[in-house]
Parts: structure tokens; sequence; C-alpha cells
């Protein structure tokens, strides 16, 4: 997802995309239900509509994401900021995998809405990436003829990994035909950079208010799968972008399950536990609490 601060309201604008690991399967975006009757926080979170002939999750609204390319695991990638040791602590994966994903997560969010978590040292960020030159590596790497690692070195830029923020980490249920274990993350939208809707994959992609989209989904006019729903809501909870992003955030893994109830079949997961500093509870999906919807 890419969040930034409404125009007209002041704070940071945020950038988060879903990324699949290999294990299960790989991909991105996901999670809960419930809509949010408080008035908004002046954030807006950058969706994508997946066009109708996707294979999997076809007109769902989700957020900038995507699987791990064999590519991504590159050591001669320029990197600054936290390394992939100290990923793998936080991710809970082993260093490679680690690296993957957060090579990943920032690949798929140029490739899907043209933002680039990268700068020419560790202490700067690059501007604006819309002009033709910047559009065609993009579409190079989309056609895999360019990998990230090549992009950064011929552009003498380092990926900024400490732009980056894990959120949460989904898997998708057992019962599923195609099923993805996914990474969730955010980072800053940096500054004189714009998102947009290049991306082949949707059919609309644009700015949206977090309580009205839960609003739209809970009346049915918004398609969004569980991962997905329970991120919008966190996102819609958090007092600024600033707290949702300096939030402890335990990389729990989180499957929803089918469970029979005297009303019938709900899809149900356990949320990870809310402490101190930690990202806000929203509708009723409160963390340590059964969160589900009807299958």
């Amino acid at each position: 997802m890419i969040l930034r601060d409404r125009p007209g309201a002041d704070g940071i604008a945020v950038n988060s995309s879903g990324v699949n690991s290999g294990g299960v399967n790989s991909g991105g975006t996901g999670v809960g239900t419930n809509s949010v009757g408080t008035k908004g926080n002046g954030v807006d979170v950058f969706m994508l509509r997946r066009t109708s002939t996707m294979e999997f999750a076809p007109l769902m609204m989700v957020f900038p994401g995507g699987g791990v390319d064999p590519r991504d695991d590159d050591p001669g990638l320029p990197w600054a900021g936290p390394s992939a040791a100290e990923w793998a602590r936080l991710l809970s994966a082993d260093e490679a995998t680690a690296r993957e994903l957060v090579v990943a997560a920032v690949r798929e969010v140029f490739e899907e809405c043209g933002v680039l978590l990268a700068g020419p040292d560790a202490s700067s960020v690059v501007g604006d990436v819309s002009g033709p030159q910047w559009q065609a590596e993009r579409a190079a790497l989309l056609s895999h003829e360019l990998s990230l690692a090549q992009l950064l070195i011929d552009r003498h830029l380092v990926l900024r990994s400490d732009l980056l923020a894990a959120r949460a980490h989904w898997i998708t249920p057992e019962f599923e035909p195609k099923r993805y274990d996914t990474r969730f993350f955010a980072a800053l939208l940096p500054a004189g950079q714009i998102a947009d809707d290049q991306t082949s994959e949707a059919d609309h992609a644009d700015w949206a208010d977090p309580v009205r989209l839960l609003e739209d989904y809970a009346s049915g006019s918004a398609l969004m799968l569980p991962p997905t729903v329970v991120c919008v809501e966190q996102i819609a909870a958090a007092s600024s972008i600033a707290q949702f992003l300096a939030a402890e955030v335990a990389m729990t893994p989180i499957m929803p399950e089918p469970v029979q109830t005297d009303d019938g079949v709900v899809i149900r997961c356990i949320l990870p536990e809310v402490g101190p500093g930690n990202l806000p509870p929203a509708g009723e999906g409160l963390p340590g609490r059964e969160h589900q919807g009807a299958e």
C-alpha cells in the first residue's frame, strides 16, 4: 500500500507493499473485515484494483506488491540501512530470504506504481523518477531484461532498506488452491516522487481514504481480501502515518482458518497482541481476538 497525507492536511507520506516469498507461494497484500465509523485521520492509501482477467484475486483492491524474483538475491546490489542479518531477525527468516524480501519490496513498488526507495547515498533519496528514461528502465525491470541491482549500479544509487518498516506476515489458508506467504512493508514516500497508474495488472489505481474504503468494502462496492482489510483498518485507526510507521509489530504469521459456527462457516484468525507502541486495533479485528468474516 502507498500512503500520503491528504492534500490540505499536515503529515508524512507513506508507501507500503505486500511481498510474497517462496515456500507456500509468493505474492503480496491482504487482510481483515470491518467498517470504521470514525472520521478519517487525513491519510490516504494508494490502492490498485486488479483486472478481471487476473488468475488470482480478480477485481480485488490491493496494495502494490508481488513475488520474489530469483535475481533479488544478487549480492552485488548496492545497499544502505539495516543489514540482511538484521532484517532476518525482524522477519524471523533466514538471511537470504530476508534479503530477497526487502529487495522485492523495493523493486515491486517501483514496478507497480513508480516509487523508488533508493538514493545516491545512505542519507538521501532520489527525487522525481517519472521521466522517459526512468520509465524505460521500469519497463525493463518488468520484462526481466534488467535487475534492480543493475538499475541501481547504473544509476549510482543504493537501496535504502532503512526506509522500510515491516508491518505484517500473512499466509493464505490451506483450503485455497493457490497459496501465498506474504510480508507487508511500509515506507515513507520520497519527496518529489509520484505514485502512478501505469501497471498493466490493474484497471484502476488511485489514492483512497481508508475510512471510505472500509465503508465501500462493508457495502460490497469494493472487494478486498482479509489481510488487506486488516491493514487498511490499522491505517484508518492510526493517529498519524508517523505512528503507523514507528509501531513495533510482532511478525507472527497469520493464517485464516474456516470454522463452523451456529451461524454457518466463518473464516477466523488470531491477530498478534497489541502492546505499547504497537499498531492500534481497528473495528472488531482486535489483535489477540478472533477476526472473522463470512466465507
